[in-house]
């Protein structure tokens, strides 16, 4: 352990070559300070460092590179520079915006207007000091520039020469940001912006972009610590992921900045011997730190009153960073586990044929499917497959109607192979599962009854004269003759809500779970608790979660069989 941790701490220690460091690439400093940002902030920006209190030049650490080179990859391919950032805490993401905004207006452009928009006055006046600090510390032999009141304004400064114009708002004074020509906007913790009433957050934003034009070179940073699930900056984080927004999501987080870790008091085997399992776990793979990385980690959750404040504070994964476990129905680091298999998963999307009841491959298809039916010489139990649907609305907006397609041939595991989600009619909903059900192997199809029994009566008694042969039955009593009876689907109340969430919560901490949607992932992740309910987030779903619930019920109710204990 100790060689290994050796071995860490020098790839660790290795920085970039020195920003200052002569380079034959620039023919001038002039065009060298245009185009290489780094240079220029170690060469003219001065900022106070975060441990000793003295001003020395700003060179960027890791977390604030990965930053600065998803904003340069942008810029270079002439693209509008565009950013989600999720963040822990103090490690300057802000301050490397401020410079980087700084640069733009003083080395590149003219008339380049930009905005800060923070969440509240104290905030603002912290960002609008550090353009200050910028100015008063630049080196004067390098022409630095002025910063003057525009037109007597207090929320409006001027950089001279050039005329770019700064301001600083907060969310409680948003009209300070209308009718300007803004190339630039950044916007400052949005996750803590108000979510209700005039002032509410994607109004908010929608307001402060819609002056920046997509041109090359503008700017929108919309960065920030989380604040639970469901508010618009979760909700904004998650489009990103989806490529459904304009922006490109990034995670920085707490092990990638340099100067946590803490050298270590005690050897290291005795060290690992105080660590917690949660502790222990972040140096295996894939993140392999350093025992002084995991030190740092190990104080300062004890000097934060515990991991739910380290999780809200310094977050290792998104998971964590949006998770308020005080509510969470599902531990983030179980989730994080789920993660590689969706990320790396790549489904291909299919619609149905009316016709045959076969996929057939389209690019904008409803139908997700990451594995194909095994061979039927491959079958070993059945079912094979089991299918669990959740019954939405067929309008825009309404719930979302959910097929999801389980490969259940490995006792206890439930592996995602296929999942399809839209809005359509209830009896159209019905004939593809049913066709889907047959193409994997007559799988075990679960219809949620609860809105067939109240608004589709008539598809209930459709589905059970269908003819399909493997339809899931529950046990009801009848009050009419007295007597137990069965009846098609699993039906949701109180009791088997919470019994079906109880199995899935277990099916993930065991890892029998194996899931292929990303976005079902995020919806265990915002799926909280509200006294004796559990329920998701204001503003998420719980749809396909839901299906993943039935399945492990009905999984643990009755396991698939050998196929040879059936003959």
């Amino acid at each position: 352990m100790t060689a290994e941790n050796l071995r860490r701490n020098a790839a660790l220690s290795a920085v970039s070559a020195n920003p200052l460091a002569p380079s034959d690439r620039w023919p001038s400093e002039a065009e060298r300070l245009n185009e290489d940002f780094e240079y220029w902030a170690a060469r003219c920006a001065r900022i106070k460092h975060k441990l000793t209190g003295r001003r020395v030049p700003f060179v960027l650490n890791n977390a604030q590179r990965k930053v600065l080179n998803e904003l340069e990859r942008q810029r270079r391919a002439g693209l509008p520079m565009r950013l989600i950032v999720l963040k822990s805490r103090q490690w300057g993401c802000s301050t490397l915006v401020c410079h980087y905004l700084m640069w733009l207006q003083t080395r590149r452009h003219e008339n380049w207007h930009s905005l800060i928009c923070a969440h509240q006055k104290s905030a603002a006046t912290v960002l609008s000091g550090q353009i200050n600090d910028i100015v008063r510390n630049f080196p004067p032999e390098l022409d630095p520039p002025r910063i003057v009141s525009y037109n007597g304004l207090r929320s409006v400064r001027e950089l001279l020469p050039g005329g770019s114009r700064l301001t600083v708002c907060t969310t409680r004074n948003p009209d300070a940001a209308r009718g300007a020509d803004y190339m630039m906007a950044h916007l400052s913790e949005v996750a803590y912006w108000p979510s209700r009433g005039s002032a509410e957050a994607s109004e908010l934003v929608r307001s402060v972009c819609s002056s920046v034009p997509r041109v090359a070179e503008s700017v929108v940073i919309m960065e920030s610590t989380a604040n639970g699930p469901g508010n618009y900056f979760h909700s904004e984080w998650q489009r990103a992921l989806a490529g459904e927004s304009d922006k490109t999501a990034l995670f920085a987080t707490w092990h990638e900045v340099e100067y946590n870790r803490e050298r270590l008091i005690l050897p290291p085997a005795e060290t690992w011997e105080r660590l917690t399992d949660y502790e222990r776990a972040l140096w295996e793979p894939p993140l392999n730190l350093t025992l002084e990385q995991i030190f740092w980690y190990h104080n300062q959750t004890r000097a934060q009153g515990g991991r739910q404040a380290m999780m809200r504070e310094h977050p290792t994964t998104p998971d964590e960073a949006f998770s308020n476990t005080a509510l969470a129905v599902f531990d983030p680091a179980d989730l994080s586990r789920l993660r590689p298999g969706a990320d790396t998963a790549s489904p291909r999307r299919y619609e149905l044929d009316p016709r045959t009841g076969l996929p057939v491959a389209t690019p904008s298809g409803r139908l997700e499917i990451w594995a194909h039916p095994c061979p039927a010489d491959q079958l070993r139990t059945k079912p094979a497959y089991v299918i669990a649907v959740d019954v939405g609305g067929c309008w825009e907006g309404a719930d979302w109607s959910v097929i999801a397609v389980f490969d259940v041939r490995t006792p206890g595991q439930l592996e995602v192979v296929a999942q399809w989600r839209g809005h359509v009619h209830i009896d159209r909903l019905c004939a593809l599962a049913c066709a889907l059900g047959r193409y994997y192997h007559r799988a075990l199809l679960i219809f949620e009854s609860n809105t067939l029994e109240t608004r589709g009566t008539h598809a209930l008694e459709k589905l059970g004269r269908s003819g399909y042969p493997n339809l899931y039955r529950r046990q009801a009593f009848d009050t009419v003759t007295n007597t137990m009876s069965t009846r098609i689907g699993f039906h949701t109340n109180a009791a088997t809500k919470a019994a079906a969430i109880f199995e899935l919560t277990y099916a993930l901490r065991d890892g029998r779970l194996i899931e292929r949607s990303a976005a079902a992932i995020d919806e265990m992740a915002t799926y909280i608790r509200r006294g004796e309910k559990t329920e998701a987030a204001h503003g998420c779903h719980d749809d396909m979660l839901m299906t993943r619930a039935i399945a492990a019920y009905a999984l643990a109710q009755s396991p698939p069989r050998p196929l040879k204990s059936l003959f």
